[in-house]
């Protein structure tokens, strides 16, 4: 491992515990808020710079590798952003007395202590520290869904609890049951958790009991990805949490338990006598985007609105997986990166407008665009790319999706286009009343800044239009490492 690699590496984990260990004892709202920005910013450069160092040597806990590098510089940069939105939403929080000074340390501290969690379920090596990285981001997530204290935070973050328990436990079982079907090959110890080991002998182990370990993990993380039917907590933390959670659920949190997934899958396909892993992330997936579809028609709540547009979604990114091979996994990537950097702009705008409307109930909101026109307008553009219009990046990861569908599996696209169009539909009908028309609801002025929001959209619409070709060698060489 070389000192620049093992540096940013450890830059990575440390930064955010050391944040939130002062952060815990800081008081003050400025200071708090700025070192929370201060931390995530460096912990997004520590994280750019493993493109410039050399890559670490796989350790016993720890791995750096082309796969995992994606979900790492993605997690830090919306963490970065999110932050950022997070300073002025949560300044406007305290103003109203939604939130005292005393939430507002733990807020930060909690932040700090997610974005730890996710790097390192990130960046583990052992299949078991993964599990306790889940966890651990999982918890300080319900801590902060719950976090106002009202009588519906408190029940979004229980449900939340209790779902992801459930969804926790299974996965460890599962985590158990590989490591059973490890150890007659590996022998006992810390080998038989290692996943760049346990990826060398895959073939060895036993086929059954590796069959009944990935359903359990698909079932269990799965929970965490928000696919039906396990997506019962993921609206409630959206429609409750403070909106820079709604942002991190949605944008990051979702991406984590994708990532264990692939993890899995990686290991069952190495393994030539196990069941093929991809028919049933297919019909979980499919099974998300239909039902999610449907269910946009029938939301009244702005921000729960979105969370069923992000089962949706994961549902659309797990059927590429699930479907294989270098155009659909190129696919799902594409379709992963757009998903977190528009749901995330997208939650920028509807933080803000709950702010400034003084509601997050969509009858009372209207005319975006002529009573706040750059908030109205960050959020039909939003909303376009999100439905899969051109020129923006998700028509093109949709695009692929379908084509590959169609040139292997023809009657499969049936449904994959039929959840699209109803959940095009479903999203261009509520973007009419809450864009455009006679403005109704609250007249405040929101003095947040707009920077992350549009920057995210940028970024979306760049990919659309020209996706570099070293991004695009990239991603092509981790679109074969998945199979």
């Amino acid at each position: 491992m070389t000192g620049g690699a093992f540096d940013a590496l450890a830059a990575i984990l440390l930064i955010p515990i050391a944040a939130a260990a002062v952060l815990a004892l800081l008081p003050g709202y400025r200071v708090t808020s700025r070192l929370n920005v201060a931390a995530c910013l460096l912990t997004m450069l520590a994280a750019l710079s493993l493109f410039v160092t050399d890559r670490p040597e796989p350790g016993q806990y720890l791995l750096v590798d082309d796969l995992n590098i994606v979900f790492i510089v993605l997690n830090t940069f919306v963490g970065f952003t999110t932050s950022v939105f997070s300073a002025s939403y949560i300044a406007h929080e305290l103003e109203t007395g939604r939130l005292t000074p005393t939430y507002l340390r733990f807020y930060h501290a909690m932040y700090q202590i997610m974005m730890f969690g996710m790097n390192l379920a990130f960046v583990s090596n052992n299949i078991g520290l993964m599990w306790v990285a889940v966890e651990l981001a999982t918890l300080t997530t319900v801590l902060m869904v719950g976090i106002y204290r009202t009588h519906e935070a408190l029940e979004a973050a229980w449900k939340y609890f209790i779902l992801g328990s459930v969804g926790i436990a299974l996965a460890l079982f599962g985590t158990i049951l590989v490591y059973m079907t490890a150890r007659p090959v590996m022998g006992e110890g810390n080998d038989a958790m290692v996943w760049t080991l346990l990826i060398g002998r895959a073939a060895e182990f036993d086929p059954a009991l590796l069959n009944v370990a990935f359903v359990f993990l698909l079932l269990g993380y799965g929970t965490k990805v928000g696919l039906a039917p396990l997506h019962a907590w993921l609206p409630d933390a959206h429609a409750e949490g403070p909106t820079p959670i709604s942002a991190v659920l949605s944008g990051l949190l979702l991406n984590v338990a994708l990532y264990a997934v692939l993890r899995f899958k990686i290991l069952l396909a190495a393994s030539p006598q196990a069941i093929a892993p991809g028919p049933l992330m297919v019909t979980m997936g499919l099974t998300s985007l239909v039902f999610a579809s449907f269910m946009l028609y029938r939301r009244r709540d702005i921000k729960r609105m979105f969370a069923y547009s992000s089962i949706e979604h994961m549902g659309i990114i797990a059927f590429a997986f699930g479907m294989g091979g270098p155009l659909a996994n190129f696919a799902g990537l594409l379709h992963m990166v757009m998903h977190s950097l528009t749901k995330s702009a997208i939650f920028y705008a509807v933080g803000h407008i709950a702010q400034v409307k003084g509601t997050q109930k969509i009858a009372d909101i209207r005319g975006l665009t002529e009573s706040h026109p750059g908030l109205g307008w960050g959020l039909v553009v939003g909303v376009v790319a999100i439905a899969g219009l051109p020129p923006l990046g998700i028509f093109m990861s949709e695009f692929l999706v379908v084509t590959s569908t169609f040139a292997r599996q023809p009657l499969l696209a049936i449904p994959l286009v039929f959840g699209l169009l109803v959940g095009f539909g479903a999203l261009l009908l509520r973007l009419g009343g809450l864009a455009f028309g006679e403005p109704s609801g609250g007249l405040g002025k929101s003095h947040a800044s707009y920077a992350p929001m549009y920057a995210h959209l940028a970024l979306v619409l760049a990919a659309g239009v020209y996706l570099p070709p070293p991004l695009v060698s990239w991603f092509q060489h981790v679109a074969r490492l998945l199979g």
